[in-house]
């Protein structure tokens, strides 16, 4: 089997420890300040990165959502919501998630660490779980909510030359967002804070700076 491109002993390195969570609004939240009123308190969330290791290299597990979702309907994202008040903590939620949303059960997710928070727009705090995810999984969305599974290199979103910046109007005012550059792999249009979090990734990685 041909190695994954970030070895376990490298991304384990580069996370926050699943025995000690980040703390902290968002690594972007001084972004949103015109979107998002400062003293805002945002709903804790948690989604999975999942890394699947396959011959040709690692994948990374991602979904697209339906259209008919209150948040973020039609775009590509990692399988994950709303943290509950049953969850015992973020990775819970995020697995939680993961097998309601496309069928993933706990034994085929191993948990590795955290990235940085995120804060999103629609109020959200972001913890990104990320996770090995067996081979043998067979994608079972739910139709509600999730249209799509598929995955992507992980060396494509490794890859700077394939992240930009992209300014879109939004509220009459210019916002910044990251976007994958499509170069036929994926298909999908990978934008917004799924981008955002892949570039943490490689940020944490690589120990590079912000992206703007």
């Amino acid at each position: 089997m041909t190695p994954p491109v970030a070895d376990r002993a490298d991304l384990l390195a580069a996370l926050h420890p699943l025995a000690q969570a980040p703390q902290g609004p968002g690594w972007n939240r001084a972004e949103l300040a015109d979107f998002v009123a400062p003293d805002a308190a945002l709903v804790e969330a948690a989604v999975l990165v999942g890394l699947v290791p396959r011959e040709a290299g690692t994948g990374v597990l991602l979904t697209r959502r339906t259209d008919l979702l209150r948040h973020h309907a039609g775009q590509v994202s990692f399988p994950g919501g709303r943290i509950e008040l049953f969850d015992a903590d973020a990775v819970a939620a995020a697995v939680r998630e993961a097998g309601e949303e496309i069928g993933l059960v706990p034994q085929q997710i191993s948990p590795l660490g955290y990235l940085d928070p995120l804060a999103t727009i629609t109020g959200f705090r972001v913890m990104p779980v990320v996770a090995t995810i067996a081979t043998d999984y067979v994608p079972r969305p739910d139709p509600n909510e999730v249209a799509e599974v598929f995955e992507v290199p992980l060396s494509f979103v490794l890859d700077p030359a394939n992240l930009t910046v992209r300014t879109l109007d939004l509220r009459g005012r210019p916002r910044q967002v990251l976007e994958f550059v499509n170069r036929g792999v994926p298909a999908q249009r990978i934008w917004g804070a799924t981008a955002s979090i892949l570039w943490n990734l490689r940020a944490r990685l690589e120990g590079e700076g912000s992206p703007h």
